[in-house]
């Protein structure tokens, strides 16, 4: 096979088709988005983290098998499904047209093949071996360890206690992937995710993680889309044992903090009672980066001395709430509301009847550290209105207080 010209691809505004909906599309299409492509999606049904993107209106999906004419002005496309004939249908289209393809399936058919990536801030290095995934993964690493300039020995010669488990049962590590920015993960959590076998993530977990995870990692995808389909929680903590009693090494990745409204204590138990060992990796948590993001302190010198994070996926008069709003209200320092965004009105409501000043200092963060980061600053009493009106979305999260305009000059 003769060598591959490497190409970097400027895809700003222009259209990638993407054939298929499963865990393959899912990894691939986040590079796609961050490109800028135009990405219109071609699959019967999509994973829960694919259809986020359909429903933030970040693509376009067509919810039906293959047509020629979705290549109608396409650059690329990619071909993530696992039928060879179906495939190689879709290739054919391409050749047609003499748009480059990339195939899952069969790199060999392929007239474009997926790199091994590594950012670092502006530098991106993408990787061909030869058409060797793991050789090409692992040259990766290496360049990625060169780049992250660090003072002591790189991390991955340490010696660490989570390594020494039974070969005969595996491992869970639950990971914080951080607020949104793939480069908030801490080192150790990314470390972790090049190392597993099985990956196990949600949401809001940064996609462009799961474009430099190893072709074989089996990627299960749990998302829980705020009010529609979830997976329940006692199936996730049953895949998690299951791959791991089967010899596995099991990340759960989850968005922010694993233990920061993440049910990560519920696996863990899952975890322990079935013998099976468990690494805990904290998480840049939302509930502080949000507001850091929008450049709002959660604590400034005699502004605020405190700060209090609460959920608001419950309604204030719900009988199942664990929340004392009332005794919330009467705080000086600073609420951050998370998951608050539906009964933001009920919450703001309670707050201001229970002594909150209606001008209390209030904003949104919508998709902190991402490139779809909004900031909306308002008052308590009318923040609720204002965040309807903009059409702010989840993840959101709610910030109240003085420390809202601490920074403002």
């Amino acid at each position: 096979m003769t060598s591959p010209y490497p190409l970097g691809l400027r895809l700003d505004g222009r259209r990638v088709v993407v054939v298929g909906g499963g865990a393959v599309a899912t990894r691939r299409v986040p590079a796609l988005l961050d490109a800028g492509a135009d990405v219109l999606l071609v699959a019967p049904e999509l994973t829960p983290a694919l259809r986020a993107h359909v429903n933030a209106d970040r693509l376009r999906w067509a919810p039906r098998r293959f047509a020629p004419e979705d290549l109608d002005g396409a650059w690329l496309v990619q071909v993530a499904i696992d039928d060879p004939i179906a495939a190689a249908s879709v290739s054919a289209v391409a050749a047609e047209r003499r748009i480059f393809c990339v195939r899952a399936d069969d790199r060999a058919a392929a007239t474009a093949w997926t790199p091994a990536v590594t950012r670092q801030g502006p530098v991106t290095v993408a990787v061909l071996g030869g058409g060797d995934p793991r050789r090409a993964m692992s040259v990766r690493d290496a360049i990625r360890d060169l780049l992250a300039v660090r003072d002591a020995a790189p991390i991955r010669d340490r010696p660490d206690a989570e390594a020494t488990s039974a070969a005969t049962v595996g491992r869970v590590a639950l990971v914080g992937a951080g607020p949104g920015d793939p480069e908030l993960i801490t080192v150790k959590g990314w470390r972790l995710l090049t190392e597993a076998d099985v990956v196990v993530v949600d949401r809001l977990v940064p996609g462009l993680l799961l474009d430099e995870l190893r072709p074989d990692v089996e990627l299960v995808d749990a998302s829980k889309i705020p009010y529609g389909p979830s997976r329940a929680q006692e199936e996730i903590n049953q895949i998690l044992v299951d791959r791991a009693l089967a010899g596995a090494f099991v990340v759960r990745l989850k968005g922010g903090d694993p233990y920061v409204f993440g049910r990560g204590g519920e696996e863990l138990l899952a975890c322990a009672e079935a013998g099976v060992p468990v690494t805990v990796v904290p998480g840049v948590t939302s509930s502080i980066a949000a507001p850091a993001a929008a450049g709002i302190p959660v604590t400034h010198r005699g502004v605020a001395h405190e700060f209090t994070v609460v959920s608001g996926h419950l309604a204030p008069d719900s009988p199942a709430s664990l929340v004392r709003w009332d005794a919330l209200a009467g705080l000086r320092g600073t609420l951050v509301i998370l998951m608050g965004l539906k009964n933001l009105a009920a919450i703001t409501a309670t707050l201001i009847a229970h002594g909150r000043s209606p001008r209390t200092p209030a904003a949104v963060v919508q998709e902190a550290t991402t490139g779809g980061q909004r900031v909306l600053r308002s008052t308590l009493d009318a923040v609720a209105a204002e965040a309807l009106a903009a059409d702010l979305r989840p993840p959101a999260v709610v910030v109240v207080g003085d420390v809202v305009g601490a920074l403002d000059e």
